[in-house]
């Protein structure tokens, strides 16, 4: 096991007086990305009755989740756009576009006429929308978990890479807050006709915001060391698959476990709620408020234990936890009684907190700094595409074939032996240096290398 890296008093320093900016630049895109993606997967009943008003109601459903795996399957090209962009010209430039495509799909989405005032246009219109955010959504994780691996202290990196996922619960948590909102003043006449657009316009400030925070930092102290030295990968898509697949495949693993987790949870789990077990549209949306909520203080406290105990037991915790624990959860939710609701979704939510605070940093902690973003952004986007972009889809399906509400208590224990199995192979890393040795080039290898110093980053420009 590799030893923990001495932190560098220096680099804290630096750290310390940069973090508010660099934490907020890297949380706020995956922040108004997952706004944009819940409150789609909140309202898809509504946004098939607008989009796909002909349709039965088990086939209007389909057909909303199917253009939301759609949209996960262009995820992989996204990656590899972004992904190669980062390992080449800096996190930065890829966290300013993509949350510039992300704000603007979403405003396009938000003023989008129904099937009832354009026909078939309507349906066209709406897959295209989701492709752009696929598309940009393949390089935001890559960019944003880099970043903020590269900005973080390394005793303190599993804390500093939580608040990746802290964003994400946030724009959850904002996202089911609004839905229970349009369905405590509204009609539901009122929401199909138009207030459904609400959320998605809302978006749209949020993402210029970010946009502008993020024209305004820095890139990392590493990236910058690589240029200094000039070892940065002319090919880093090809280098990922030539030395790097092991680490690849590896968090491939690790992003199907909490990928699949995550949708199962906070997206696909307010639609079984209210389709499956008949549970009222504001009761189901304010499980999964309290749900998000509870997460959210989960989270950093989760990072922060990796930081302290390592990345393994945590994340071996969550895994047999949720290997253990799934299919008596949804046993319970199906009771019916408020206790019983609250306390499944209580504790799924719980479950995917650990793994949410933990995985990030796991797989920054894999991947050289030369290849990491692209490593990052492929291996996440292709799990995305393949398991949980199609899981609500899958599980719907499944539930209508089968018969059985306990589908996805199932579907959640297996994906926890994915996680046992993946954390096994998995080296502690807690505190390890970024830096290796394939990014130091020729000098890695001298009899006696030199030390290599990294760029301190300048104090963060101020927002206003």
């Amino acid at each position: 096991m590799t030893a923990p890296a001495v932190p560098d008093p220096r680099r804290s320093q630096v750290d310390r007086r940069a973090v508010r900016t660099s934490t907020i630049a890297g949380s706020i895109g995956v922040l108004v990305h997952w706004f944009d993606w819940a409150v789609y997967a909140y309202m898809a009943t509504t946004i098939s009755a607008v989009f796909f008003p002909d349709a039965s109601r088990t086939a209007g459903l389909l057909a909303t989740f199917g253009v939301f795996a759609i949209s996960f399957l262009v995820r992989p090209i996204g990656a590899v756009v972004f992904g190669r962009l980062g390992d080449k010209l800096g996190r930065t430039t890829t966290l300013t576009v993509v949350i510039l495509s992300m704000a603007l799909s979403t405003l396009v989405l938000g003023v989008l006429p129904g099937y009832a005032t354009i026909g078939i246009l309507a349906p066209i219109l709406l897959i295209a929308t989701r492709v752009v955010q696929g598309l940009a959504a393949g390089g935001e994780f890559g960019s944003a978990a880099a970043f903020l691996g590269e900005f973080s202290p390394a005793h303190r990196r599993g804390f500093g890479c939580s608040w990746l996922e802290f964003g994400s619960l946030l724009g959850f948590l904002l996202a089911s807050f609004i839905v229970l909102v349009l369905e405590t003043v509204f009609t539901g006449d009122q929401i199909t006709g138009w207030a459904w657009r609400i959320p998605f316009l809302v978006t749209v400030p949020l993402g210029l915001i970010g946009f502008y925070i993020r024209r305004r930092i820095e890139d990392t102290p590493e990236f910058r060391a690589l240029q200094e030295l000039e070892t940065v990968s002319s090919s880093p898509v090809r280098e990922v698959f030539r030395s790097n697949w092991r680490e690849f495949l590896k968090t491939c693993g690790m992003e199907i476990f909490m990928n699949v987790t995550f949708y199962v949870v906070l997206v696909y789990l307010l639609t079984y709620q209210e389709v499956n077990l008949g549970f009222d549209a504001g009761r189901a949306a304010l499980l999964s408020t309290l749900g998000s909520a509870l997460a959210l203080v989960v989270v950093p406290l989760a990072g922060a234990a990796s930081d302290r105990v390592g990345r393994r037991p945590v994340l071996f915790t969550a895994a047999i936890a949720l290997t253990v624990l799934s299919v008596p959860l949804f046993a319970l939710m199906r009771v019916g009684t408020t206790w019983a609701a609250l306390t499944s979704t209580m504790g799924l939510a719980l479950i995917l907190a650990i793994i949410l605070g933990t995985h990030a940093v796991t797989v920054v902690e894999l991947f050289p700094t030369r290849t990491r973003q692209t490593g990052l952004s492929i291996a996440y986007a292709l799990t995305a595409a393949l398991f949980a972009g199609t899981a609500p889809y899958v599980l719907t399906w499944l539930i209508d074939t089968t018969g059985s509400t306990m589908m996805p208590g199932y579907f959640l224990a297996a994906v926890g032996v994915v996680g046992i199995i993946t954390v096994a192979t998995i080296r502690e890393s807690r505190g390890i240096d970024l830096m290796k040795d394939e990014d130091l080039g020729p000098a890695a290898t001298a009899p006696a290398p030199a030390a290599v110093t990294v760029p301190p980053s300048p104090p963060a420009a101020p927002l206003v």
